[in-house]
């Protein structure tokens, strides 16, 4: 397990697997193998099941799991026909009420992009009910609210995405920036750590990306 996960997550109490391009980088595989209980977001239980693994719960408005899994898992299935959240956010919320709060997310992007983006922006709005992390096969997505310090490595690549108008200041990054006020996405993106750890100080809603260490390199997802 990552410094990163021993400092912010721990052991996750749950693996959360969203509808999205299933992962390739052996780090969200390894946490999906490794997983002591995973939730399936509706149909992402289709291409789970089909690689040979087995769901704890399956959670969502169940319009995209097939008939055939509808009545094969009915006993994990836990329906959530509500409209205005998503299948990831019933997730979530499922785990929260099971008392799972640290958790991991993987298969959370691809395919559409408004989904990613929405996908992705749901992590601040979970900040305050779990501790969750987002997995893909580039890097580790973590909202935070509050001044922050990562472990990370040199030349990590670094970005962060305000979600409130809130200054930012940077320390051990290669372009540091002091009570700054970003007006867009792309201003945060494209940094690069100098060493062990970086910080981040703000107390707005901010996303941080950490690049995956260039070693971990891709492998072919195993079957389950």
């Amino acid at each position: 397990m990552s410094d990163f996960f021993k400092s912010f997550i721990g052991n996750p109490d749950a693996v959360i697997i969203a509808n999205g391009n299933y992962p390739t980088h052996k780090i969200p595989l390894s946490y999906i193998e490794k997983a002591t209980y995973i939730v399936c977001c509706d149909g992402a239980a289709n291409l789970f099941i089909d690689r040979g693994g087995h769901p704890d719960a399956i959670v969502g408005d169940c319009d995209s799991i097939s008939e055939e899994n509808k009545t094969r898992f009915a006993d994990i299935i836990h329906p959530d026909p509500d409209q205005y959240t998503n299948d990831l956010t019933k997730s979530v919320h499922f785990c929260v009420q099971q008392g799972k709060k640290n958790l991991v997310i993987v298969a959370a992007t691809g395919k559409s992009e408004e989904h990613t983006l929405g996908n992705i922006s749901l992590l601040a709005e979970y900040k305050n009910q779990a501790n969750v992390a987002m997995i893909t096969d580039y890097g580790i997505l973590y909202p935070i609210h509050s001044p922050t310090t990562f472990p990370s490595f040199r030349g990590q690549h670094i970005s962060f995405f305000c979600i409130d108008r809130a200054e930012v200041t940077l320390h051990g990054l290669r372009y540091p920036l002091n009570k700054a006020l970003l007006t867009n996405w792309w201003q945060g993106t494209l940094n690069e750590s100098l060493g062990d750890a970086f910080t981040i100080e703000t107390w707005g809603r901010t996303l941080v990306f950490l690049g995956h260490h260039p070693a971990s390199t891709s492998s072919p997802a195993p079957s389950l």
